[in-house]
């Protein structure tokens, strides 16, 4: 029995029942509790991510030597074709099914709910720097590191991984179930989620169907490149799945993520450079989303969808993701340039767009992080070493 409560998807989906069943029903005073200390754990994370992306990406390229460039670019060749490849198969599973489920219906206006749960007080922890300057400042040093012999920095860089994964493993994880469930328990409370679903669900339902899919597709092409068993390296990451359905964040997951990658047999020093990375820039269900999402309000609105327009709001789309990282709802709002700029979306569908993209935010960041497991067995396959 222990051994259940010790389990970290145990406790993540006893976290999530918790917050459903609670919400209506728990009171407002007790609720605000939850509510303040999700505002200083969402802080707090947000402070650590840039230093966890620092303190595992730069010992992780520094102990590959000069395979480093070529890791870094095969992976970010694989996640982006990852990314165009949801983004081309959903526009034509969306063509052939939205039509027939939206035809004769029309879209209401989506208000937001009336009441929401509010923190006592709020406490700002500023990062050092984003994420994108974590990363750019990670690739430079780490590969910079990977050049020199017995450097001292190198030995510096490994003291502060052993630092950010006691953090990791002491800190983020025993507390993240007490996250997740103030997440929940303030969905259900403010009735916004269910009040989307009721109008939406027929999309909201196709959508999710498409994420399995796309999993699937990923992890029998990892199981075929490495010739390891794909349902059992996708039953191993559910617990990243089912975390990121609380945090709503790829960057926030990361710890999950990262520990069972591991458990499929990557081997560290891949797990350690693969997952942060792809955490920024793999964003392969946030995009199947907004493409689906697209289709099918442009489909209510009777504008018209041409390929060719598509396409190429597809590989921009790819590229903008990046700008988005480990910020729950951050990629629809990184998308709305190009939403409105090729597509031509006024305000009121904009404003429709992120209603139905916010109200399945989870499960595409849950498929953004579990897809990165199978890219990590690829790129392992191809880079890693025995006893790494």
């Amino acid at each position: 029995m222990k051994k259940i409560f010790d389990n970290l998807l145990f406790r993540v989906v006893i976290a999530i029942a918790l917050g459903i069943l609670l919400g209506s029903v728990i009171p407002e005073a007790i609720g605000n509790i939850f509510a303040t200390f999700n505002g200083l754990f969402d802080q707090l994370l947000k402070f650590l991510i840039p230093l966890i992306i620092v303190g595992l990406i730069i010992p992780a390229i520094a102990k590959l030597g000069n395979t480093a460039g070529k890791m870094l670019l095969t992976t970010v060749a694989i996640a982006y074709g990852s990314t165009l490849f949801s983004g081309f198969s959903t526009y034509f599973a969306s063509i052939s099914i939205f039509p027939s489920l939206v035809e004769n219906q029309t879209v209401s206006t989506i208000e937001e709910g009336s009441k929401s749960l509010t923190p006592y007080f709020t406490l700002e922890i500023p990062p050092f720097f984003d994420v994108m300057g974590a990363l750019v400042f990670a690739f430079l040093i780490g590969i910079g590191l990977s050049r020199l012999q017995n450097s001292k920095l190198a030995e510096v860089s490994y003291d502060f991984e052993n630092i950010i994964s006691f953090i990791i493993e002491k800190v983020i994880i025993p507390l993240l179930p007490l996250f997740i469930f103030g997440i929940f328990l303030d969905m259900t409370y403010s009735g916004k989620v269910i009040m989307i679903l009721n109008v939406f669900v027929k999309i909201i339902g196709v959508i999710f169907a498409l994420h399995i899919i796309l999993l699937l597709i990923q992890y029998i092409i990892a199981g075929a490149v490495t010739k390891k068993n794909p349902f059992k390296l996708l039953a191993t990451m559910l617990p990243a799945y089912f975390t990121a359905l609380g945090t709503q964040s790829s960057a926030a997951t990361i710890p999950v993520t990262l520990a069972q990658a591991k458990k499929t047999g990557i081997s560290d020093s891949v797990a350690s450079f693969v997952i942060p990375l792809c955490a920024t820039i793999h964003l392969a269900g946030s995009t199947l989303k907004i493409v689906a999402c697209v289709i099918a309000l442009m489909l209510m609105q009777g504008m018209p969808i041409e390929f060719g327009q598509m396409a190429g709001f597809i590989c921009m789309l790819g590229v903008t993701m990046i700008a988005a990282p480990g910020v729950p709802g951050g990629a629809i709002m990184a998308a709305l340039g190009i939403i409105t700029s090729m597509l031509g979306f006024n305000a009121e569908n904009q404003a429709l767009m992120i209603s139905l993209y916010i109200a399945m935010d989870s499960f595409g960041t849950a498929c953004n992080v579990t897809g990165d497991g199978a890219i990590a067995t690829v790129v392992d396959k191809l880079f890693g070493k025995k006893g790494s």
